[in-house]
């Protein structure tokens, strides 16, 4: 299998190129295309990869597609539903962890646990499902906006606004705390933050869909009236 990238860092596209017998698994409507050598398998099961599935759709499927070169070698292609960057994160039978929005796809051999028992209810008051993506194999991540890398020394602690997070190595310790009492908390825009503690790495982005949202939502139901 070989990836590129194409249009980064504002509008990523990621270009597979599939061997005979290989597949890649991507969530709803990440695809741009394909070529007719590849198929697409649509699939319900709760096995390795589509197991998270749900997460990816906010808890309302329990679908994933499947991409198969069966005979001859074939080519997929993906973009995230914003515009921003993607990256691929290589593992080796350990663990990398992410909030949801933030998976585009990955190779076999990575499962994805949704289960994450007190890391779920940690982040459940961010409005984020965290996902466990496991195994060994490539997945590919999303940001809206810019991406950063944060690599951080042991001890050394950073702290990201919950809408800027995408994903942290298993090694580095989390925490998530409100910024300030209640008041700050409705109107400072910076209620929920994670506390992240070295060594490793984390990914977040440099733009706020939600706060995008905000912005248009008194245009729209203005009618665009300013």
């Amino acid at each position: 299998m070989d990836t590129q990238f194409t249009h980064r860092p504002s509008y990523s596209h990621l270009v597979v190129d599939l061997d005979p017998g290989e597949a890649i698994v991507a969530e709803p409507g990440a695809m741009v295309g394909h070529s007719s050598t590849v198929t697409i398998e649509t699939t319900s099961s709760r096995d390795g990869l589509v197991s998270s599935a749900k997460s990816m759709l906010g808890g309302e499927s329990m679908v994933a597609n499947r991409f198969v070169a069966e005979d001859e070698p074939g080519r997929v292609t993906f973009a995230p539903p914003t515009p921003g960057d993607v990256f691929a994160y290589e593992l080796a039978d350990e663990t990398l962890y992410s909030v949801d929005g933030a998976f585009l796809a990955a190779t076999e051999g990575i499962d994805i646990d949704s289960e994450l028992g007190g890391l779920t209810s940690m982040l459940g008051g961010a409005s984020l499902t965290p996902l466990a993506l496991k195994g060994t194999g490539t997945a590919f991540l999303d940001a809206y906006g810019g991406l950063e890398r944060l690599d951080l020394e042991a001890g050394e602690t950073y702290t990201l606004d919950n809408e800027h997070l995408v994903a942290w190595e298993d090694g580095v310790d989390s925490s998530t705390r409100r910024v300030g009492g209640l008041k700050s908390t409705l109107f400072s825009g910076e209620g929920l933050v994670f506390d992240f503690t070295g060594p490793g790495s984390v990914w977040y982005q440099t733009r706020d869909l939600d706060g995008l949202v905000d912005r248009l939502e008194p245009k729209l139901s203005s009618g665009g009236e300013s």
